[in-house]
């Protein structure tokens, strides 16, 4: 999974949480009702923090690597940082974490009567990143996304009390389709990285060599390849937008920001010309304004 950024600060609290501002997708918008609020951010710290292990952006000085109770020799293995994680997980459901960010997560778990499942698949999805850099076809990357993305939407409804199996249909079709543009954004950075999540399958088909990935700005194949894989993306957007419909109130809001925010960056790659090499090619504010708009009419 890819990430936002250095940590910038010792606090492995704040500097994980502080990262909420920067992300392509609203975490938990004031508009929404405080209890709610807290128990989001509580998710979005883990989700935040294990993302931070697995692509390597803790915080310097080692203080989360200690948190978890690893050597200071190990605490550049990404593995075992993530076998930690992972046992301190556990203990939010049994005993006292070692962690605070969960720590924090533990009153949220016990009042939403949160599963350990969700927070699995993200832990997996950090360690398959360590482990498999390529994806050969297109329903690999989604089984990487059942992982990486659809637990969260999955939480989202289990926070706010509104699961049923079709919302959570719908939900895993919407972070799926915002996982994979978040890849398309970041085909340089995840390059940096050693990981490529456009399926090989896809590459071949559209002539894309690996190398064509390190360019200053992608060529026409690139670009052709960039696009066919934005409409997946669009289409799975349209195919869980029906979600925003089935909730009501501040919900259907944050809902509708989700849903947004995929349609309004897929534009901003469609006005790039679907040229990411250079860098992520962002929505203004206006646009997701306006997507938030005809998604909330139903018009996407």
């Amino acid at each position: 999974m890819t990430g936002t950024g250095s940590a910038g600060t010792g606090d492995p609290v704040r500097g994980t949480l502080d990262k909420a501002a920067g992300e392509n997708f609203p975490v938990a918008p004031f508009f929404l009702p405080r209890a709610w609020r807290t128990d989001l951010m509580a998710v979005y710290g883990f989700a935040r923090l294990v993302d931070d292990i697995g692509d390597g952006d803790l915080a310097p000085g080692g203080a989360d690597a200690r948190l978890l109770g690893v050597a200071p020799a190990q605490a550049e293995d990404r593995l075992v940082l993530l076998d930690a994680f992972e046992a301190d997980l556990h203990r939010v459901f049994d005993g006292t974490p070692g962690h605070p960010l969960l720590r924090r997560l533990q009153p949220t778990v016990r009042r939403r009567a949160l599963t350990p499942e969700p927070f699995l698949g993200l832990i997996a999805a950090n360690r398959q990143d360590q482990l498999v850099t390529r994806y050969e076809t297109y329903d690999d990357l989604l089984a990487y996304c059942e992982l990486s993305a659809n637990p969260v939407g999955r939480l989202v409804l289990a926070v706010t009390g509104t699961e049923t199996p079709e919302r959570v249909r719908h939900s895993d079709a919407i972070c799926t389709a915002l996982q994979i543009v978040e890849h398309l954004q970041d085909v340089a950075e995840d390059l940096g990285r050693d990981r490529i999540y456009l399926p090989a399958q896809d590459m071949k088909r559209f002539h894309v060599q690996e190398a064509d990935l390190a360019t200053p700005s992608a060529g026409a194949s690139v670009r052709a390849l960039v696009a066919y894989e934005a409409e997946r993306a669009r289409d799975l957007l349209n195919e869980g937008a029906p979600l925003v419909g089935s909730v009501h109130g501040r919900l259907k809001l944050l809902l509708a920001g989700f849903v947004a925010g995929g349609r309004a960056a897929i534009r901003a790659i469609a006005a790039a010309e679907y040229d990411v090499l250079p860098g992520p090619p962002k929505p203004g504010r206006i646009q997701l304004l306006r997507e938030v708009g005809v998604t909330l009419r139903g018009e996407g």
